[in-house]
């Protein structure tokens, strides 16, 4: 039993010591009863004062010796921190404490390294269940791990906007923005920014929308549930959900096939191949007119009725402004001819990550993303802006998919999470 209490003990007495000498009124006294790392370290110091020999046996006990300090160290450190405090005269418990321990394990017998291993095993277990029991009084202290918990860099918090913002702008938690604004009685596009998402800096936001002055009917801020512009798409399109009377089976109704049986002609528009995000799949289900630019055999390595594709035919992606001026064609045809109103959806594609001439996903520094980043999406919004301005007689729904994503890390933490802008021109 010596040889089993006297390191624990030992170690109660490394880690508490320096707590009682720190301690203040009202402080918060949640603290472990004795050292998880310093009790391991005493058990290993007792095996090699006796189970090693000659010059092997020194090092062993100094180095051992040698992380009991280190760790009883990180222990006064964070107890410091806490409080703000400098290390002053505290900086002496830890060898105080240490040099206790040791004299205290000088005669204790020693148990075999296998047991060693067993024993601690059994007192972590011993932990976590009284840690479940009482969360309030552990029985283990981990100062390495608080330590590393303290010191790591804290994530940016992007998940909720700040009251300031709530306050300027109209903020809607929901993804059926679309449905809300377009007119039955006018011709309608639907544009989906990619990666527009919302700055952290509200001045650069407010950039962004000036872009917009003269047109803006209604603008603001709505969350996406997934950073994914297949599912923007798709939610953004949705007009309702029906439910079979004869199979009670549901099934979801789109923008697309409500304004196709109004008369509108429908259309959507996108720079790059059908293959990205799967678009041939549902697309051609919703629309009776799509026009896709480039082809890339990397984004569908296999035809849609089986070969597989030949790299030598791929094509460069149109660019949002050719995208933009085959928009403009057609509401000008539509409004000249006097026919049918149009239902335009179009999703850009010049800010998709990753950025073009940057690397691939994660890579390149931060400000370099941001600086293409910010040239292209201003670049696009004018080019909406000046569509919107040139036909006053259309309404424009325009939003963004997710904010930017796959990105580095550093420029991802510009921009809020799930929250994406809308605007809606005319």
């Amino acid at each position: 039993m010596k040889k089993f209490l006297y390191p624990l003990i030992a170690s109660a007495l490394i880690t508490i010591t320096p707590f009682l000498l720190t301690f203040e009124k009202g402080q918060d006294i949640v603290r472990g009863l004795f050292g998880f790392s310093e009790f391991a370290l005493l058990l290993l110091f007792a095996c090699a004062r006796e189970r090693s020999k000659g010059v092997l046996r020194g090092v062993l006990l100094v180095v051992i010796t040698a992380l009991m300090l280190v760790v009883a160290w990180i222990d006064l450190q964070n107890l410091l921190a806490l409080k703000n405090w400098s290390t002053g005269f505290y900086g002496v418990i830890p060898l105080l404490t240490c040099a206790l321990a040791v004299a205290m394990m000088a005669k204790v017998p020693s148990f075999t390294f296998p047991t060693i291993s067993f024993i601690v095993f059994v007192s972590l277990i011993a932990h976590l269940a009284a840690l479940n029991w009482d969360a309030s009084q552990p029985l283990a202290q981990f100062p390495v791990v608080d330590y590393l918990s303290r010191t790591a860099p804290k994530p940016v918090d992007r998940k909720v906007l700040p009251e300031s913002f709530v306050q300027k702008y109209k903020v809607l938690d929901s993804v059926t923005v679309t449905r809300h604004y377009v007119d039955s009685l006018r011709s309608n596009v639907i544009v989906l920014v990619e990666s527009w998402g919302i700055p952290r800096d509200d001045s650069r936001f407010t950039e962004e929308l000036q872009i917009f002055d003269g047109v803006v009917q209604q603008l603001g801020v709505h969350s996406r549930m997934y950073s994914r512009t297949r599912t923007a798409e798709r939610e953004d399109w949705i007009f309702g959900f029906i439910r079979d009377s004869v199979t009670q089976t549901k099934d979801t109704t789109f923008l697309p096939q409500e304004f196709a049986k109004k008369g509108f002609k429908t259309s959507f528009f996108f720079g790059g191949d059908s293959a990205e995000q799967w678009r041939y799949k549902y697309i051609y289900h919703l629309f009776e007119k799509a026009h896709f630019g480039g082809f890339n055999p990397n984004a569908r390595p296999f035809a849609v009725n089986g070969p597989r594709l030949d790299s030598s035919l791929a094509k460069a992606a149109l660019s949002d402004s050719v995208m933009a001026a085959k928009i403009d064609s057609v509401l000008s045809d539509s409004s000249a001819l006097d026919s049918a109103k149009q239902f335009i959806a179009w999703t850009t594609r010049d800010t998709k990550f990753p950025l073009q001439g940057l690397g691939g996903a994660y890579q390149g520094s931060a400000d370099e993303n941001d600086s293409a980043y910010t040239v292209r999406l201003m670049g696009t919004l004018r080019l909406i802006a000046n569509l919107a301005r040139r036909h006053p007689e259309v309404r424009f729904v325009v939003q963004g998919d997710h904010e930017p994503i796959l990105s580095p890390v550093a420029f991802q933490e510009r921009f809020y999470k799930r929250w994406v802008p809308f605007i809606v021109l005319n």
